[in-house]
């Protein structure tokens, strides 16, 4: 395993593979969270260390025990206790430490419990036999391509609010218009990785 191998795996999982603009996972706070800056910055913070424990800790878990013991059919199950219990550590630690990222974040932060890209990645990680450390990477990867399309996304929305926009497209119209457009320009970057 090479540094090249890591970079390649973290740089696709935040461009070509982003989980939100080419695999379409975690939409609901993509859409949700996006419309402030901050809000997205904090909740990209929140889903990249989420990602990141989860992988960590699913990995001996599934390597260490379900598997020896054939039981990697309780892999979803044990993957999602795992990512509640990080969700409720970083809902912990906002609450007490930035009450006011933790308010505007609102319903949304106990929704990356069940946000199907944490899920996934550490499902994507057992898939492709990564490493550990490759399953690290790509968890942070994904994190920060988390984050990545949330903050653009959120400059995107800001600018749609001076827009001169027909009065049918003002709204959830635009927005999805323009979600699909920020996705079409990630494809830019297909081929460009592995």
């Amino acid at each position: 395993m090479s540094v090249k191998d890591l970079l390649v795996i973290l740089l696709a999982a935040m461009l070509t593979d982003n989980f939100v603009l080419s695999k379409f996972m975690g939409i609901c706070p993509f859409l949700g969270v996006s419309k402030k800056l901050d809000s997205a910055a904090g909740m990209g913070l929140a889903v990249t260390f989420v990602m990141m424990c989860a992988a960590a800790v699913t990995y001996p878990i599934h390597h260490g025990i379900l598997v020896p013991n054939e039981l990697e059919y309780f892999d979803t199950v044990v993957f999602i206790l795992v990512i509640a219990l990080f969700v409720q550590l970083v809902e912990t630690i906002l609450k007490k430490s930035v009450p006011s990222l933790y308010k505007s974040l609102g319903v949304y932060l106990p929704l990356i419990t069940t946000n199907c890209a944490v899920l996934g990645v550490t499902v994507l990680n057992i898939d492709n036999s990564y490493s550990f450390i490759k399953s690290i990477t790509n968890a942070l990867g994904a994190g920060l391509g988390f984050m990545l399309a949330l903050v653009i996304f959120s400059g995107v929305r800001k600018k749609l609010e001076y827009a001169d926009i027909p009065e049918t497209f003002k709204g959830v119209p635009a927005t999805l218009i323009a979600a699909s457009i920020v996705s079409v320009s990630f494809m830019g970057f297909t081929g460009l990785f592995g």
